[in-house]
């Protein structure tokens, strides 16, 4: 008997399974291992959810007596009109108003953050914590352009759980997080996801650098952690998109630690300002401008002795770089003035006519800004491209409180025009076509006629007080018939 025959196809057959599977499994773990993923988060969320705490907080609105009196007209004898006419009189009211939220132990002794948008205007906080206590908290600190708030609970423990604020900076796209929070009221809900994105504006304040994640998120669960693998707290949760699944916001934890360290020390943040009203360098600019590339944040106002004028710069000039950090949009450079400490010194590129500038300024303590009303033009109007124009008068000037004592004002846009397009909005006051000032219609019309066929068209506008540029890309060109 020939056993070769009878022993080969076998031993064939084992090692085929062998190198089939070993490599399979071995795979498998070398990917487990090198992820960090653990097969459970239990582990991770029974370390995190003791130092989460229940906000509920208390305040007063006012609510109308009769809510349909703004839909009644003087004329309105309609039965209906009848019927509710009998509680168009009925006195405004007040009532209680609960909301719900989390937040976070970040020392043992009591203090806790979580969202501005949470305790502003509350006459009550009360903090329930882990182990079922509810206590009272008052605001240590509050920031409205961060949406952080700094509380402190009365207790005579000394041993608090806690979480520690980690370094968001090195958090990336597709990174493992788990949000801890009280949504509809549901204490120590854990929920799980990845980072989606880092540095997502959202329109919200001038310093949005959100970090996106697909987490769920719900009411309720504002103020909690959003936490790494390890257990560090990399963002505080602050918004969902409504409407959207698998959407969420929370404030990144570098941010949130600079501004926490200045509530605790002094009940209010302070911030940097150079004097230096800033835009976004768009790709229609940067072509205007004759830049290389649509980066840096272009100067469309410089305040009257600000930092910025003693340092020699100007409007139209495009900041590059500051303090040694470039400097890729306007919202960036607006996020590092405003870290920057008062009275530092510090080097500023700027982009001036194709040549790079360096300038040094001290940085001054941020103002509250003042908000100007918008202007509402005359009539008397002068077309351009995808808008329409009138002339300033006295009347308007008083009327709207508007200061300048010379421009045209936009009052007509068309709809999905060149002007509209570029960003150009009803009310905004044309001070420059081409860099040319204009101070009249006339003037206005003659910088038009005077501007090149195919080419962009700058113009510089002041809205609410502020100045910035748009740039009208060329009318398309028709294709001449073959």
């Amino acid at each position: 008997m020939n056993l070769w025959h009878t022993v080969r196809p076998k031993a064939l057959l084992a090692l085929c399974t062998l190198f089939l599977v070993l490599p399979f499994g071995c795979e498998r773990q070398g990917r487990s291992e090198v992820a960090g993923i653990p097969p459970s988060f239990a582990e991770l969320a029974a370390r995190v959810t003791p130092a989460v705490v229940n906000i509920s907080t208390t305040s007063t609105v006012t609510v109308p007596g009769n809510p349909f009196r703004h839909f009644l007209g003087p004329e309105d004898d309609s039965p209906l009109g009848e019927f509710l006419k009998r509680f168009r009189d009925l006195p405004d009211r007040e009532m209680k108003q609960q909301s719900l939220g989390s937040g976070i132990i970040v020392t043992r002794d009591g203090y806790i953050v979580t969202n501005n948008h949470m305790v502003q205007g509350s006459e009550e906080i009360k903090v329930k914590i882990s182990d079922g206590r509810e206590l009272k908290a008052r605001v240590v600190g509050r920031d409205a352009k961060t949406d952080l708030a700094l509380l402190k609970i009365s207790t005579r423990f000394q041993d608090l759980p806690v979480l520690t604020l980690g370094d968001s900076d090195r958090m990336r796209v597709g990174d493992w997080v788990l949000a801890v929070g009280n949504p509809f009221g549901l204490e120590h809900t854990v929920t799980q996801g990845i980072i989606s994105a880092t540095g997502r504006v959202i329109g919200s304040g001038p310093y949005d650098s959100f970090l996106q994640t697909d987490t769920p998120i719900n009411p309720g669960n504002s103020g909690g952690p959003l936490v790494n693998l390890k257990g560090e707290v990399v963002g505080i949760t602050t918004a969902i998109v409504s409407g959207g699944q698998g959407i969420g916001f929370a404030i990144p934890s570098t941010l949130a630690k600079r501004v926490i360290a200045q509530l605790q020390a002094r009940g209010r943040v302070v911030r940097g300002w150079i004097g230096a009203g800033v835009q976004n360098v768009t790709p229609e600019i940067a072509r205007s401008f004759n830049l290389k590339e649509a980066k840096g944040a272009l100067v469309g106002e410089v305040e009257p002795g600000s930092p910025a004028q003693h340092a020699g710069i100007r409007q139209g000039d495009v900041i590059s770089a500051f303090a040694g950090k470039h400097v890729n949009d306007g919202g960036e450079l607006t996020r590092l003035v405003a870290e920057t400490a008062v009275g530092e010194r510090v080097t500023v590129l700027v982009v001036r006519d194709g040549l790079e500038l360096g300038k040094t300024l001290v940085v001054r303590e941020l103002r509250e800004e003042q908000e100007k009303p918008k202007p509402h033009p005359a009539a008397g109007v002068g077309s351009g491209p995808g808008l329409r124009v009138a002339e300033l008068t006295e009347s308007l000037r008083e009327h709207s409180g508007i200061e300048e004592q010379s421009g045209v004002a936009v009052v007509e846009l068309e709809p999905g025009g060149r002007a509209e397009e570029a960003g150009v909005q009803l009310g905004d006051l044309v001070l420059e076509v081409n860099r040319k000032p204009v101070r009249t219609l006339v003037e206005y019309q003659a910088a038009l006629r005077e501007a090149p066929s195919g080419e962009p068209l700058l113009l510089l506008l002041k809205r609410s007080g502020k100045t910035l540029y748009a740039s009208l890309e060329p009318e398309a060109q028709a294709e001449p018939e073959k």
